[in-house]
């Protein structure tokens, strides 16, 4: 099994930063690799919907990694699945008021198979680079003007 998270808190209100997670177009703008995402089913940002997602993989080339919502909290949680790719790992953001900011866990999760199994020590260090991108995430949140 492999598993990473990270956490940093982000001088932003908890609903602040859910919505910006729950906007999945907003990806590519802090996770490095993310090419593109779309809305394939349900309702855009609740539970149930599914994403088109669209990866750099081996050499760049694309690599589809769909996923869906599997839970979603308000200001709290968001929960998802990869449901096409290689790798499936299940993913969370978990969010916690802490004084004027919110605490941000990103966690993963991932139980390889078949030849996959024989690389969980890449899978892992892949996963620990994913889940370090918090910082850039943080970064475009606190640089954002305030809403009103």
């Amino acid at each position: 099994m492999a598993f990473a998270e990270y956490d940093v808190v982000i001088r932003r209100d908890a609903m602040s930063v859910y919505n910006y997670l729950m906007d999945p177009g907003h990806l590519p703008l802090w996770r490095d690799g993310v090419r593109s995402v779309e809305l394939l089913s349900g309702a855009a940002g609740a539970k149930g919907a599914v994403y088109r997602q669209t990866i750099a993989g081996p050499g760049g080339r694309p690599v589809a990694a769909d996923f869906e919502i599997v839970e979603a909290r308000p200001g709290a949680e968001i929960q998802y699945q990869v449901i096409a790719g290689p790798a499936r790992p299940h993913g969370g953001y978990y969010l916690s008021t802490e004084g004027p900011g919110t605490r941000v866990r990103f966690a993963l999760n991932c139980e390889p198979k078949g030849f996959l199994a024989r690389l969980t020590n890449p899978l892992r260090r892949r996963m620990k680079a994913e889940v370090g991108q918090l910082d850039r995430l943080k970064s475009i949140l606190e640089h954002m003007p305030a809403a009103e």
